[in-house]
């Protein structure tokens, strides 16, 4: 997925936005933000794994390469699929940005 919508300092807003609702209903402009960081290469895209149902999640990374199974990362396990999503979105925002989300 390509986009023409550039994230820049000004979107520094939508993390804390992120962080108070992961989950739901998200203004125009953290879903800009969203659109971005989500359309990123596959190759080491971070992504949630259920490890447990709406029990456990963890991180793992796509390789980029089809038919090869997902890297799990077992540094961290989450029991709130919230707390998981943050996650996410602070390494993506990080990776994207160069910046701490």
């Amino acid at each position: 997925m390509h986009t023409v919508y550039k994230i820049s300092a000004n979107d520094q807003n939508v993390v804390e936005e992120f962080n108070a609702r992961p989950i739901g209903h998200h203004s125009p402009a953290l879903q800009r933000v969203l659109n971005v960081i989500r359309g990123q290469p596959v190759r080491d895209k971070y992504v949630l794994i259920c490890t447990k149902p709406h029990q456990e999640w963890t991180l793992g990374k796509l390789t980029g390469e089809r038919g090869k199974p997902v890297r799990l990362l077992k540094e961290q396990v989450f029991t709130s699929v919230e707390d998981a999503e943050r996650e996410v979105f602070r390494r993506r925002w990080e990776r994207h940005t160069g910046t701490k989300g």
